[in-house]
């Protein structure tokens, strides 16, 4: 019997919901790491899903077996809202997810797949023929804790499924500059930061984040950032490598990472 591999994992950012409809360096990269995921391990046999846009408070997670696809974003094209990621859920990763967590976490499926999960998967995962079970990004739990809880969902690893997060490293809608298709200095600094520390497995700086000159510039609001350290958590001292490194709009960073696979 084959050895069943170590499944990675993998933070994408994802930005404005619009990139959900276009291909560019940014959308390559989050297919040339769904790519490699699946000829390195094989197809995962569901996505843990952590993003931004399911911020609670408490740690929720969902049972659905036909999750709904959530269009949590007003305003855009029409094109942007017939967009459809039909993945299935998946009850037994859902249990496992109980049985690792325990008290800590309950079901919950007012929700759906959100577009920080739909915008990155329709990308990374174009035939949405695994299935995705969304976990909420806990705003009541400290910086420590979110990252303490990735390292208990750690063993999901070694039965075949994969964990992504999806956020942002710097994301900052107040400062968003509209014709500036780079990052603004305080986001490359902040990113080239956040960016060093994920490379050396430097976790303690990772954590803390708030010690450096612009982080309240480049994290505002926690909600986009702690799918990273839910991420870190998981990926233990495996080692990290950058698949996307592109910042936009000034102030955001849409750097990805992924934990535990081949160069």
């Amino acid at each position: 019997m084959e050895e069943q591999k170590i499944m990675p994992v993998v933070f994408s950012g994802h930005g404005s919901p619009m990139i959900a409809l276009e291909h560019n360096a940014i959308t390559e990269g989050m297919d040339r790491i769904g790519r490699a995921v699946e000829k390195q391990f094989g197809k995962p046999k569901a996505i843990l899903m952590v993003s931004a846009h399911w911020y609670t408070h408490g740690t929720f997670v969902q049972s659905a077996p036909e999750p709904r696809q959530v269009y949590d974003m007003y305003g855009f094209p029409k094109e942007l809202y017939q967009v459809k990621y039909p993945a299935k859920g998946d009850r037994e990763l859902t249990g496992k997810v109980q049985e690792l967590l325990g008290s800590a976490v309950a079901v919950n499926d007012d929700w759906g797949i959100d577009h920080g999960a739909w915008t990155v998967l329709v990308h990374m995962f174009p035939k949405a023929d695994i299935p995705v079970v969304q976990l909420s990004v806990d705003g009541d739990l400290s910086y420590q804790e979110e990252s303490e809880l990735g390292r208990k969902l750690a063993d999901l690893r070694k039965q075949g499924y994969l964990i992504l997060g999806s956020g942002n490293v710097v994301h900052n809608l107040r400062e968003v500059e509209w014709d500036n298709k780079g990052g603004s200095a305080a986001t490359l600094r902040f990113n080239d930061y956040i960016t060093e520390a994920v490379l050396q497995g430097d976790t303690d700086k990772v954590i803390g984040f708030g010690s450096h000159p612009d982080a309240a510039y480049a994290v505002p609001t926690p909600d986009h950032y702690l799918p990273l350290l839910v991420c870190l958590g998981a990926a233990g001292s495996d080692r990290a490598q950058v698949f996307n490194k592109v910042c936009n709009l000034g102030s955001m960073a849409m750097t990805g990472y992924a934990w535990g696979m081949e160069k």
